[in-house]
């Protein structure tokens, strides 16, 4: 397989009223052609900047990428102009947002709205965009007829099918899917991921999967990077993360899960809150909430290291330092 998406060193923060706001501070990921990478983190660990910043739509000001290289294939995304960023976006990179509802616009019909994007990237005629929509529609198993219907008119489910539509609409080599089954219910959000698996293999797609459900991971990623605080502070394939976990705070998100093969009265969640973005803790940022921690971890950042052949781990208790 070849190489589609390199990350190195990536730092992005933003200037607010209240300080600089740390949101990404140094993630390296790759990812190959065909594969899906599942980006697993709580809430305020950085997965989405990191995801917007592949497409360059850090809102700017307040946001600015301060480090780093995002290459694509042979380009690096972060010398193109926004022209050249235009024909990126949709074309090789689309991205399907977190929340359908806010995502799709209530003055357009679904047909016109999927139409758009083919006609931005694609030769064709109006008529030709239109009656590949209505076939997007179909391939997400929406009924063509209701290409001229409005976004009010679609239940959750429906309207995120519809988003996925628009998102591969133009075949792109990279999809990225923001938590794509956040706001939906449990049912549906299987139909909308088994959607996604399908479609997928059948545009042999690359994905990045952004999601708190490490079931959802299980099911359909080839590798696993886990995000705490704006760093990757475990990487590697399904296998390495899901059966040889190192982490702690891995370790931390595995016990916070119920299980079917344990009686237990209450489950084991990770202590403490998420560090504050604008004023990180020295030494390493899981350090505060990790049962493990010694005074040398509150101290010095541990810096993420291969103990395995692809499989990298950032914690003192697994570098050369930390075994001493």
């Amino acid at each position: 397989m070849s190489k589609l998406l390199e990350i190195k060193d990536l730092k992005v923060q933003f200037n607010t009223d209240h300080g600089v706001v740390h949101a990404v501070n140094g993630v390296d990921l790759e990812l190959e052609k065909g594969e899906t990478l599942g980006l697993v983190g709580e809430t305020g660990a950085g997965k989405t900047t990191t995801a917007l910043s592949i497409m360059r739509l850090i809102p700017s000001p307040p946001g600015e990428i301060t480090e780093g290289t995002i290459r694509l294939e042979e380009g690096d995304v972060l010398s193109h102009s926004e022209a050249e960023m235009r024909k990126i976006r949709g074309n090789k990179v689309s991205m399907i947002f977190q929340d359908p509802m806010t995502a799709l616009n209530p003055v357009q019909t679904v047909g016109e709205q999927i139409a758009e994007v083919i006609s931005l990237h694609q030769k064709v005629s109006a008529a030709e965009a239109v009656k590949k929509a209505c076939e997007m529609l179909e391939t997400v198993g929406i009924p063509a007829e209701r290409s001229a219907e409005y976004p009010h008119q679609f239940s959750g489910g429906m309207k995120q099918r519809v988003v996925i539509a628009i998102a591969l609409a133009c075949n792109p080599e990279l999809l990225i899917a923001d938590e794509p089954t956040t706001a939906l219910d449990v049912t549906i959000q299987a139909q909308v991921m088994e959607l996604m698996e399908q479609l997928k293999r059948d545009f042999n797609t690359s994905m990045i999967l952004i999601t708190h459900d490490l079931g959802v991971v299980a099911e359909i990623c080839d590798k696993v990077a886990i995000m705490y605080a704006g760093e990757i502070v475990e990487k590697g394939t399904l296998n390495d993360v899901f059966d040889h976990t190192m982490h702690p705070y891995t370790q931390g998100l595995f016990d916070s899960l119920p299980s079917l093969d344990k009686d237990v009265h209450r489950l084991k969640p990770i202590d403490g809150m998420m560090p504050d973005p604008t004023n990180l803790p020295k030494g390493c940022s899981f350090s505060p909430r990790c049962p493990f921690k010694t005074e040398l971890c509150e101290k010095e950042d541990p810096k993420l290291q291969e103990m395995e052949p692809g499989h990298f781990v950032k914690c003192h208790r697994f570098c050369e330092k930390g075994r001493r």
